[in-house]
């Protein structure tokens, strides 16, 4: 079976995206979506994302991760999903669309892709670190020198620790470097791996930051690029009118050769 794909990334965090409107592409199979996502035997991705059709709004993405398994809400995916979106005609600079974690709207300015995540009621401190959800769960420490932190080795420690080895979280390091940006790294459950930007981990940094007085918007560092991170206080310890701004650009597409399980 020849599968048609295209290749996206936002500050590079790289999905193979599949227009699946159609709904041909065997969605569980997870040997084949984990074989595409291989960076040696197949396309390479962080993930793999299916655009299809619903009744209800502009689309739906699905968010599988590199592993080959469903994925909870991939806010880098999600910027990417609405490029590709706008590139079928689907959209034209504005999106209302579904997603693992429910509704998102979008909008497209220029290079730009303005996500408006889901908001998030509160968050939890352990010790000197934090543990949210926003969308998907983030493990946030701060940090002196992320750039000298070995985020595989101490992000793998925390992933897999007595509390978050069944479920899981990805974990992120974060390093201050002026009154309104930060340096993030992150390591990525289903990846298993740093990966070179995280949309959700960026967001969960950004409003982390904003307990230890950081105002929004909040520039986000990465190791793939820059983002950016608005929000407002709900004023009960969470926080609403969230929104993930960055870059969302295709690579190449193509089609593959791939044997259907």
């Amino acid at each position: 079976m020849a599968i048609s794909f295209y290749k996206y990334q936002g500050t590079g965090n790289d999905f193979v995206m599949v227009d699946n409107r159609k709904h041909t592409f065997p969605a569980e199979d997870e040997a084949l979506v984990k074989s595409l996502c291989d960076r040696r035997t197949g396309v390479g991705a962080d993930g793999l994302i299916l655009l299809q059709d619903h009744p209800d709004y502009d689309f739906e993405m699905v968010y599988y991760n590199a592993d080959g398994r469903l994925g909870s809400m991939c806010g880098n995916g999600a910027r990417c999903t609405v490029r590709f979106a706008r590139q079928l005609g689907v959209i034209e600079d504005v999106a209302c669309f579904l997603a693992a974690d429910g509704e998102h709207q979008a909008n497209v300015e220029r290079d730009l892709i303005q996500l408006k995540m889901t908001d998030v009621k509160d968050v939890e401190q352990i010790g000197e670190d934090y543990y949210l959800n926003t969308g998907s769960p983030h493990y946030v420490r701060f940090v002196d020198d992320v750039e000298a932190l070995d985020v595989y080795e101490e992000g793998q420690a925390i992933r897999y620790n007595e509390r978050f080895k069944e479920g899981g979280t990805n974990v992120n390091f974060v390093q201050r470097l002026s009154d309104n940006e930060i340096f993030v790294r992150t390591y990525e459950r289903g990846v298993e791996d740093e990966t070179l930007s995280c949309g959700t981990g960026v967001t969960a940094c950004a409003l982390v930051a904003s307990l230890k007085g950081m105002q929004s918007p909040i520039k986000v560092k990465v190791m793939g690029g820059e983002l950016q991170v608005a929000f407002e206080s709900n004023g009960e310890g969470g926080f609403k009118y969230i929104y993930l701004i960055g870059p969302a650009k295709q690579v190449f597409s193509g089609s593959i050769a791939a044997q259907i399980v």
